[in-house]
């Protein structure tokens, strides 16, 4: 096992290294430079198509956009959110909170061309069913692009179909699973067979039921939540008022100057602000690693566009919004300086700004934040599978998902948390490539539809 563990992890040190950072980037700032900066410009259309996307349609699809968007969100506001933050400060400090939100602001350009391309190339499978993905447009996107690469895009679409049914099991199942057993054990003392077991019930009612009763409830669930953290959150920074403008000068001037040890704190170069900002705003947000387009394929619209400025909102409020709640929180609590880190980093912050609370907001968050990543990604899992196996292997799916929710709870991880993050950066590997290669269709539909709507 030790031999095991040991290729996986130079695996990950490979695929999450340099390389893989930078390519990330690159892909997002060659799709932001070729959309000269769309998303960013049209943020506010992608904020009135959301609201106006909240009701029902007759357009093709089969869940509106505003709740393609909440189960996107659902598998992506989750423990990056709370845990993966406090540890991109307290490994490469407050300057990597910068690097995050520069690779959202980047990220919303791979998230749009994602959804774009996911709406663009969806099929409908035997039960009239639409399905779309990194899968599908790299199948039919690249099917006509030359000899070599319509020989691969077969290849590379099984191989991300691989990849992201077994990130289900990991990121989105059995690690999460085990971060509401530890969060409810640690602040309830709650059994972890027991909250296993709870999750098993409540994720089976919902996940047996396919993606409209994920969605439905992502949609009640998932704003519900957010909406409730940020006002936590802002209360937190309303009573830490007077170190607000101190901690956003952190932030912006150890991005580029490193920070010397002090307290608990290690100290960290400049390198680590940004190995550690990028990388866990990808692990946040997951623009570039293919997942969210997914579910934007099914949702109902007559324009892969428009739901492209919907999805490019999940990036825009998943990192620049909540991860900064949290990042400010810590900051300015003064917290980040003990030598703590992941979850137990951003209590610390809630408990010194609130005194008894604050661990339980903390708690509660990360349990409901874990178990809407659990519906998302049952249902990226699923999709996946169901493109390696066929539709009538939707069921067997859903059950063996369900049935490792309460093992996750009560394993030990460490292992399956490295698998799982090794698999989440190979699922980008092949996504990146066809977004890379079907930029010209992105930016096409991008000219035609905005020549046609201003």
């Amino acid at each position: 096992m030790e031999q095991v563990t040991a290729i996986v992890n130079s695996i990950n040190g490979v695929v999450w290294g340099p390389l893989m950072l930078l390519l990330l980037l690159g892909v997002g700032i060659f799709l932001q430079v070729g959309l000269k900066l769309m998303p960013v410009r049209k943020l506010g259309t992608g904020i009135r198509l959301l609201w106006g996307g909240r009701a029902d349609s007759s357009d093709e699809g089969e869940i509106s956009p505003f709740n393609a968007l909440m189960t996107s969100l659902s598998a992506t506001i989750g423990t990056g959110n709370i845990a993966g933050v406090a540890t991109a400060i307290a490994l490469g400090g407050p300057g990597a909170v910068f690097w995050m939100w520069v690779t959202a602001l980047v990220g919303m350009a791979t998230k749009y061309s994602e959804a774009v391309c996911a709406v663009k190339f969806r099929e409908t499978d035997r039960n009239g069913n639409y399905v779309g993905g990194p899968m599908y447009y790299i199948k039919n996107g690249l099917a006509d692009s030359g000899p070599i690469v319509s020989a691969l895009a077969p290849v590379l679409a099984v191989l991300f179909a691989i990849f992201g049914t077994i990130a289900s099991f990991g990121i989105g199942n059995t690690v999460q699973a085990n971060s509401v057993a530890d969060a409810l054990n640690a602040s309830f003392g709650i059994p972890s067979w027991l909250t296993g077991l709870v999750i098993m019930v409540l994720a089976g009612a919902v996940i047996l039921g396919g993606l409209k009763r994920i969605s439905t409830v992502a949609g009640r669930l998932v704003p519900l939540m957010a909406v409730f953290y940020f006002v936590a959150g802002l209360v937190i920074l309303v009573i830490n008022a007077n170190e607000v403008i101190p901690a956003l000068s952190l932030i912006i001037s150890h991005a580029f100057t490193p920070i010397s040890a002090a307290g608990g704190f290690a100290g960290a170069a400049v390198v680590q602000a940004i190995r550690f900002g990028v990388a866990r705003g990808v692990f946040s947000n997951e623009a570039g690693l293919g997942s969210a387009p997914i579910a934007h394929a099914a949702a109902k619209t007559r324009d892969p566009v428009r739901q492209g400025l919907v999805a490019m909102l999940g990036t825009f409020i998943d990192t620049i919004v909540v991860c900064t709640i949290t990042a400010l929180a810590i900051i300015t609590s003064g917290q980040w300086l003990t030598g703590e880190s992941g979850a137990a980093l951003t209590s610390m912050a809630f408990r010194h700004a609130l005194p008894g609370p604050g661990d339980y907001i903390v708690a509660l968050a990360l349990a409901v934040f874990a178990f809407t990543t659990i519906l998302g990604w049952s249902y990226y899992g699923e999709r996946c599978f169901q493109y390696l196996f066929g539709e009538r292997a939707c069921i067997v799916f859903r059950v063996i998902f369900v049935i490792a929710l309460p093992i996750g709870a009560m394993a030990h991880l460490d292992f399956i948390w490295l698998l799982a993050d090794t698999f989440n950066a190979l699922m980008a590997i092949p996504n990146l490539i066809a977004l890379l290669l079907l930029s010209p269709v992105v930016f096409r539909l991008t000219r035609d539809y905005f020549k046609n709507n201003g």
